[in-house]
């Protein structure tokens, strides 16, 4: 359970600050019907999940392989993530972005293109999550990204209701602080990553 809960929570501090995938949520959701917000947020969370396990297991099979390579993981991933949390830890201001009505094609084709096709969310994906199957035990790897995967759903299914709701009172102050509480998570995390690695030197 504990590898489970660790999964929930990085997955959160993962998902959770206001990046593309986010904005693309809220504003499809404070726009249209709450069918519609949920069906872009289940659409992304398709997208999310299909990145994460990709992330998690694809470089997991090499660092399975190669000792030094889980130990370079640990350490660039984890100065990596510290870097991620910081920045966000530091932010100033986010803007909500204007989004037109699409088809359900244009919201899976957009939600596919801010996902997969986000350079920066595959490369802290793969830090982050590469650098998380590195620390995993092996029978504590399938509880792990049970917890990222239940995040994703959680999170993006519960940003699109609330976003829905809220509509217009959603503003840039509060994501904004929603960005700085990630960041915090993730830098204690980095933290964490880091300690490992001095472990394992030992």
């Amino acid at each position: 359970m504990s590898d489970y809960l660790q999964g929930l929570l990085l997955g959160l501090a993962y998902v959770a600050p206001i990046g593309m995938q986010n904005l693309f949520v809220i504003n499809t959701a404070a726009a249209g019907t709450l069918r519609q917000a949920w069906l872009t947020a289940g659409t992304v969370i398709f997208f999310d999940i299909t990145l994460a396990l990709g992330c998690f297991w694809g470089i997991g099979l090499l660092l399975q392989r190669f000792f030094w390579l889980q130990m370079l993981m640990l350490l660039v991933g984890g100065l990596a993530v510290i870097r991620i949390g910081w920045g966000l830890a530091c932010t100033q201001k986010v803007e909500l972005i204007q989004t037109e009505n699409r088809s359900w094609l244009q919201t899976a084709a957009a939600a596919c293109a801010v996902t997969w096709f986000n350079p920066q969310a595959v490369i802290d994906g793969t830090l982050l999550l590469g650098a998380a199957q590195a620390a995993c035990t092996s029978c504590g790897r399938y509880y792990f990204i049970a917890g990222v995967v239940s995040a994703s759903c959680l999170w993006f299914m519960g940003l699109a209701s609330a976003a829905h709701c809220i509509g217009g009172r959603l503003n840039s102050s509060i994501l904004k602080y929603i960005n700085r509480g990630c960041g915090i998570v993730l830098i204690c995390y980095g933290l964490r990553l880091l300690w490992y690695f001095v472990a394992l030197l030992r």
